[in-house]
């Protein structure tokens, strides 16, 4: 039989460690949350106990895998809601694989599901065959999986998991909807800008060459832009791309990724949506995973992974050092530095209760109400400024190319043009 390292704290609040030999994973559980033991990690004995560090190529080849590799997280909801549903309704996990597989649209997820029912078939559990793709299962998705099946819940599981993507997918449409809207505005106005300059002012030009009007600074210096961009329009577009492909891999970086998530959090108004999404996600994610029954450090592994903000990355990694010295969920959150007050009592409240994971995702609900709130108030407050910004950058391009036009009669009356 297999041994699993343990480290756990009593009802005392004593922290215990030792090695626990049992026939699988799920029965060390049981038989260490005995007496109300509070399992914190537990793995196999062989396995390592720190993850290797990954190097920049190996984000970038991971970026690069999702993006080619994963599919909607619509589809992925869609999958799980149709897997919970067909399991729960009595249809065995083979039968409700394959029944998916043919019906799936998508083809890139119906080739990853056709495999992984052939590696159902073959007698591998469901977390097994989903762990093979990372880029469409991510290792969150593949801890809560195994977690039902070894409580043999998974119909439960799955239930709640589709639930928590779905709630998940709401809020990250709801963010991107409110960062695409000030884009999208911003993007249109410069290329409607580098239009006219492009197309508008060479027509102008010739007119001022004809009659030999002396320029405003300003117009010349509009000129002068217009010729660049017509000359080195493509070498400009690559240097543009250059510079974006350069950002996105310095946010790959420790530095980088500093840099910019600390911007992201600072910013006035979107930084409390940013905020806001990262403890909603925070909150949820940890919920679902201690109601699954994970170890406390597993699911805080978990989280780390999904937070998508090195400063909160950070503040987690510290929660798990403060944890393998004993100390409580909630104490090791306000150590950690960098989650709010409100999520520190729902927390500290949940411990209390025994009930952390119902109170953390009233945590999550409080935080999406935040989101909506603060989306609104977004709206409200960008819209009029971008059409400001929008109307500025347009009349001015205009003036500059116009404002000239009131000379061209005194230049043509030097040069003798009106008789």
């Amino acid at each position: 039989m297999p041994n699993y390292a343990y480290v756990l704290k009593d009802p005392k609040g004593i922290k215990k460690q030792g090695v626990i030999t049992t026939t699988n994973q799920q029965e060390a559980i049981t038989k260490l949350q005995e007496s109300g033991n509070v399992v914190i990690s537990l793995k196999a004995a062989r396995e390592g106990s720190e993850d290797r560090q990954l190097t920049i190529n190996d984000k970038v080849k991971a970026s690069l895998d999702k993006i080619q590799n994963s599919v909607p997280l619509n589809i992925l909801v869609f999958f799980t809601r149709q897997l919970a549903t067909m399991f729960s309704a009595g249809l065995t996990l083979e039968k409700s694989l394959t029944n998916i597989t043919e019906e799936q649209k998508h083809k890139r997820f119906r080739k990853v599901c056709e495999e992984i029912t052939a590696d159902v078939k073959r007698g591998q559990s469901l977390s097994d065959a989903l762990q093979k793709y990372p880029a469409v299962f991510s290792s969150l998705y593949v801890a809560i999986v195994k977690a039902g099946e070894v409580s043999g819940t998974l119909h439960t599981t799955l239930e709640e998991l589709a639930d928590y993507l779905e709630m998940l997918e709401d809020t990250k449409r709801k963010v991107i909807s409110a960062m695409a809207y000030p884009v999208v505005i911003l993007t249109f106005t410069a290329i409607v800008v580098v239009a006219m300059v492009v197309l508008l002012v060479p027509e102008f030009k010739a007119i001022y060459d004809k009659v030999g009007a002396e320029l405003p600074p300003a117009t010349a210096a509009l000129i002068v832009f217009s010729n660049f961009l017509a000359e080195n329009g493509l070498v400009t577009f690559f240097i543009l791309a250059i510079m974006l492909i350069g950002i996105w891999i310095s946010s790959l970086t420790n530095t980088g990724a500093l840099i910019i998530d600390t911007v992201k959090l600072k910013f006035p108004i979107v930084g409390n949506l940013v905020n806001g999404s990262i403890m909603s996600k925070y909150s949820r994610t940890l919920s679902i995973l201690l109601a699954s029954g994970v170890p406390v450090l597993d699911a805080f592994k978990l989280v780390n992974k999904v937070v998508d903000n090195i400063i909160i990355e950070r503040g987690i990694s510290k929660i798990m050092s403060s944890i393998k010295e004993g100390t409580t969920i909630a104490h090791a959150m306000r150590l950690a530095g960098v989650f709010p007050n409100i999520l520190l009592q729902l927390a500290a409240t949940g411990e209390e209760t025994g009930e952390i994971d119902q109170l953390l995702g009233k945590a999550a609900d409080f935080y999406d109400k935040q989101v909506d709130a603060t989306i609104t108030r977004l709206t409200s407050v960008i819209e009029p400024i971008l059409i400001i910004i929008m109307a500025i950058a347009i009349l001015s391009v205009v003036f500059t190319i116009y404002f000239p036009i009131f000379y061209l009669g005194e230049a043509y009356l030097k040069q003798g043009g009106v008789r």
